[in-house]
């Protein structure tokens, strides 16, 4: 969902093409095609602790901005196998920037993170509390040690750590990562993260306390009434939904109530502090989805768990699933945002280790860590950045949003040698 000085609303270098045509008579299609950045490659990589194997793919996908032909992709992802040399730990990692200097925020954080990790000599002793100290320092290290201007942009975060037949999780930000459990003869999604946004009355009452005002854009206006701090749930309300302001100005608009980054968002409560969760592999679980908030805008995980359960291959399930979700942005809005997924098989995992009851292991999980704020309030005003975005949200206001259950054909067309559905095994 972003920012409102985000994705859609930054100012960027027009086309090198000096033909005007070029912005309003594009194809998104075609747009499309040209700026898929994909790994399209199938790895694999042993954990030979517990016997089984990953089997991998990632595909990022630039947005289609129809007045900014030329506007990079700022997401970015990280795949590190045997981190710190052991061969049965592995991360990966999706980073989703905003702001005029999302892609090089998203870039250093996507650095930071498994620099930081992978010089921690306690990292396998206390994994939560490293990815802690490396979301922390990371941190810092942006605000105060990089060349970024981070007071308007930052990222998202969307981490696993594999540990043997162990999944850590570690989420800043409203990215997504999902499990694929066999339940009987059915394939359930289990959502591994949970969306830091002002809709979780948690996150909502946290940056209440730090000074933040929360409000839709048109309770700004004046269009709905302020004082009703409710608004639904993201499939509602996800056309104009709950956003973070200073007290005495029209900024920063953050739709997510933690990243790394956004210096000023972070005098409100917007912190790096991520939550945690543990989950113990069983052989009921499949595969596993880490991707940005572009793919979940308009899919349901449990949607987005059945378009890749289609596909033996992950290759084709993230260009399905891309294709997917591309489509849909453009049937509900005239932009679309960056998409990028990683999906993970798992493989040969075997029925003696993990939970001797066989159960999915999800709701045994740790409980997710809350994250602290700070109290400074900015007092200065941000009116130019408001109209700005007010601009863009008027496009979007009539349209209609909502969770797609059913697929439509991918508009990146899956090899069909690998169109098999992966089979459950129900005996």
């Amino acid at each position: 969902m972003g920012c409102i000085h985000g994705k859609c609303c930054s100012r960027y270098p027009s086309s090198s093409n000096d033909d005007p045509r070029d912005f309003t008579e594009a194809d998104p299609y075609s747009v499309q095609r040209k700026h898929m950045l994909a790994e399209r490659s199938l790895e694999t990589v042993l954990v030979p602790s517990r016997n089984f194997h990953l089997e991998y793919s990632a595909l990022t996908q630039r947005g289609y901005y129809p007045d900014s032909l030329d506007k990079e992709n700022q997401d970015c992802y990280s795949i590190k196998t045997q981190l710190q040399g052991d061969p049965n730990v592995h991360f990966l990692g999706v980073f989703d920037g905003h702001g005029q200097f999302g892609a090089q925020c998203s870039n250093f954080v996507k650095d930071k993170v498994v620099e930081l990790l992978s010089d921690d000599p306690a990292l396998l002793d206390d994994p939560e509390k490293a990815f802690n100290l490396a979301f922390e320092t990371t941190n810092y290290e942006l605000h105060n040690n990089s060349d970024i201007d981070d007071s308007m942009s930052g990222t998202t975060a969307i981490t696993v750590l594999v540990v043997g037949d162990t999944l850590f999780v570690a989420n800043v930000g409203d990215s997504r990562a999902v499990i694929a459990v066999k339940d009987g003869n059915q394939i359930v999604a289990e959502d591994l993260s949970r969306d830091q946004t002002p809709f979780r009355r948690d996150e909502y009452e946290r940056v209440k306390l730090c000074g933040a005002r929360v409000l839709s854009v048109d309770q700004v206006e004046g269009l709905k009434d302020p004082d009703i701090q409710s608004w639904g749930n993201e499939e509602s309300e996800g056309g104009d939904p709950p956003r973070l302001w200073v007290q005495n100005g029209m900024y920063p608009g953050t739709a997510f109530t933690r990243s790394v980054g956004d210096s000023t968002a972070e005098r409100i409560g917007v912190v790096a502090d991520p939550e945690v969760s543990k989950v113990q592999l069983t052989p009921n679980h499949l595969f596993f989805i880490v991707a940005s908030d572009g793919v979940f805008e308009f899919l349901s995980s449990q949607t987005v768990v059945n378009m890749a359960a289609r596909y033996t291959d992950p290759r084709d399930a993230c260009a399905a699933i891309a294709g997917e979700s591309y489509k849909l942005w453009l049937e509900h809005e005239s932009r679309t945002d960056d998409i990028t997924i990683i999906i993970v098989h798992i493989k040969g995992l075997n029925s003696a280790i993990g939970s001797a009851d066989g159960s999915s292991g999800v709701n045994g999980r740790s409980a997710l860590r809350k994250g602290k704020g700070t109290l400074e309030i900015s007092a200065t005003t941000g009116s130019e950045v408001y109209r700005s975005v007010r601009n863009d949200f008027s496009d979007l206001h009539s349209c209609q949003y909502h969770v797609s259950t059913n697929r439509s054909p991918a508009i990146v067309v899956p090899s069909p040698t690998c169109r098999r559905p992966l089979e459950v095994d129900v005996g």
